[in-house]
């Protein structure tokens, strides 16, 4: 090493040490450094004996925990006994669906909580539910441990949905008990409005009692409001059932109604407007008690209707099978359900009234949805086959009037003869002119009495037909509810707050048919107050027909229409002139009493006799 080098290391290694020296910790700094380093090692002393107070702390509080939930579990199993799991929980929900069907089921009372109707909107463009939430039950009542349980307010258990061969879907919810349990079975099969339900008690005779041989089944729900006028909805809403025997019967659809069956039945429907929730049992219902409750039309509730059914069953070993019907009111649809009347849910009419809607206007208008699309249009082609069909006993029946007419002249001759005070011998002498000149007195009222049960038929159909919901005509945006062309901002007593164009024009077409019909009356000018009567008939419509459909409305208005011109070209056509000539020929043929006219004229002979006794 040369004297350089080593000169320049003495020189770094003495700045160093002086660098060192210069800048070394004051006795001040020192303290202060002690001081921190101490009061870090004291934190962490303390944070180090919070740690074991809090372990030693949850320790301790894990073991009042464990004994205090020992306590309250012991207490439980004391007051529900093997139930103790079962009556509280959370309240979960699965859903089964098709293409036509959604159904929701809770786990809390194994019962379904919605149905819904996937092809169909309530009013609104809302989801149609039939029912839906937590005020609906279904459920029964049994003892376990002397104590009194329903299964609505009991949470089952499942493992979720699962698949029933390639297309079903099936939910099992069971109770435990022991060695037993109680199980509800959902199965939902593919394009059916049909739900397969059963329930099941397996090794539960020791464990759950009932009073009785049979259940006692509750079902209850709310029927929501689903079309826009609530106050029609309601009319035609209720509980059907049907006996054993096959009688379908009704509990009225009015106000609040209640009924005890001590009879076997076979179903119970709870029937809306247009749709119905339907309980079928697989071996009958031993007897049933039902209510249905009215509710306001503000409500969104139309009513809320419930039945008390009996089911045979043995907690021992036992199975009762049901099915659930969720469905639209579609004559066809309740008739591919055979043996079970479900047809009977439509109100059709009695008698010939509803063999005019099953045999003759549902095939004709089913007929007719094949060729046309609009529903309008379909009313009007069945309104005129009708028409088509009667206007033989039409042109009839304003033949006979017109041959009244003419006669009258003679009639009035005879009452000007006879006094008012011999009233029988005047009726006597008019049916002999009658007679001789071939005039059938009754021939005018044979349409009348034809067309009366297709009106009243049609009164039945239209606000039945499920067809129609939210089909638009016209101004008509749903021709199974009211037309309103204008809200008002009251309601009128008996009228409504609406004003219906449809009903309107049926009765302003009323009117002029009944002023027609009065024209060509013979006895009309006789009969003041009867014209009286008459006209007020369709003001009496506009305020009984206002909230109806307007597709009834819209028919009615199209057969009176039609009526009127028929009334005017027949009219135009028939002379008579032509028919007086021909009566009056007819009067000079040799006449031959029927045996109507011969009981009729010994009748009034006996009348008289009476009469000139007293």
């Amino acid at each position: 090493m040369d004297k350089r080098t080593f000169i320049g290391l003495l020189l770094i290694v003495a700045v160093l040490i002086g660098f060192q020296y210069l800048n070394r910790p004051s006795e001040a700094d020192r303290a202060r450094w002690q001081a921190y380093h101490d009061s870090i090692a004291q934190v962490q002393k303390l944070k180090a004996d919070s740690l074991r107070a809090l372990q030693t702390a949850q320790s301790e509080t894990a073991v009042v925990d464990a004994a205090d939930s020992a306590a309250v579990a012991a207490a439980k199993v004391a007051k529900y006994g093997q139930l103790a799991d079962f009556v509280e929980g959370s309240e979960q929900f699965y859903t089964l669906q098709n293409d036509l069907i959604s159904i929701v089921v809770s786990n809390k009372g194994a019962r379904i909580y919605s149905a819904e109707l996937k092809d169909y909107t309530a009013y609104g463009d809302k989801a149609l539910k039939l029912f839906d939430g937590s005020t609906n039950e279904f459920g029964f009542q049994f003892t376990h441990k002397n104590r009194s349980f329903y299964t609505n307010d009991l949470y089952f258990t499942t493992e979720g949905i699962k698949s029933v061969g390639d297309t079903a879907t099936a939910i099992d919810l069971s109770v435990a008990i022991g060695d037993g349990a109680l199980t509800y079975h959902y199965v939902l099969n593919p394009n059916t409005n049909a739900v397969d339900f059963s329930i099941e008690s397996k090794n539960l005779g020791n464990e759950l009692y009932i009073s009785s041989a049979a259940i006692d089944l509750t079902w209850k729900i709310d029927m929501p409001a689903l079309e826009r006028s609530h106050k029609s909805e309601g009319m035609w809403s209720g509980i059907y059932y049907r006996y054993s025997d096959g009688d379908v019967e009704e509990l009225g659809t009015t106000g609040n109604q209640d009924d005890n069956v001590n009879m076997n039945i076979d179903w119970v429907a709870y029937k809306d407007q247009y749709f119905s929730s339907v309980f079928i049992a697989e071996d009958k219902f031993a007897g049933a008690q039902l209510s249905s409750v009215a509710c306001e039309p503000t409500d969104t509730i139309i009513k809320k209707v419930s039945s008390n059914l009996g089911v045979k069953f043995n907690f021992d070993n036992d199975k009762a099978a049901f099915k659930f019907l969720f469905l639209p009111n579609y004559f066809y649809t309740l008739e591919s359900y055979e043996d079970l009347d479900l047809t009977e849910l439509l109100p059709l009419g009695w008698g010939i009234f509803g063999w005019i809607n099953e045999y003759f206007i549902i095939p004709v208008f089913k007929f007719l949805e094949s060729a046309f699309v609009n529903y309008g249009l379909i009313i009007l082609i069945l309104t005129i086959i009708i028409k088509v069909i009667i206007f033989p006993f039409t042109f009839s029946s304003y033949k006979s009037q017109a041959k009244m007419r003419v006669l009258k002249p003679q009639v009035d001759a005879i009452n000007e003869r006879i006094p008012a005070e011999k009233a029988m011998e005047r009726q006597q002498e008019t049916m002999k002119l009658y007679k001789r000149a071939g005039v059938n007195p009754m021939g005018g009222c044979l349409p009348m009495l034809l067309q009366m049960p297709i009106l009243i038929a049609a009164f039945r159909f239209f606000p039945a037909a499920v067809e129609l919901r939210g089909q638009s005509f016209l101004w008509a945006d749903d021709l199974a509810s009211y037309d309103s062309i204008l809200d008002l901002p009251f309601s009128i007593p008996f009228y409504g707050d609406h004003v219906s164009l449809f009903c309107l024009l049926m009765c302003i077409t009323n009117v002029v048919y009944t002023r027609f019909n009065m024209q060509s009356q013979a006895s009309s000018a006789q009969m003041p107050g009867m014209k009286m009567m008459m006209y007020m008939m369709p003001v009496m419509l506009l305020f009984f027909f206002n909230d109806y459909p307007a597709g009834l409305c819209y028919y009615y208005f199209v057969s009176t229409l039609i009526t009127v011109i028929q009334t005017i070209v027949i009219k135009a056509t028939i002379d008579e002139k032509a028919i007086l000539a021909k009566m009056e020929a007819n009067k000079k043929k040799p006449q031959k009493k029927s045996r109507f006219m011969a009981r009729y004229e010994e009748m009034m002979k006996e009348q008289q006799k009476k009469l000139n006794r007293r």
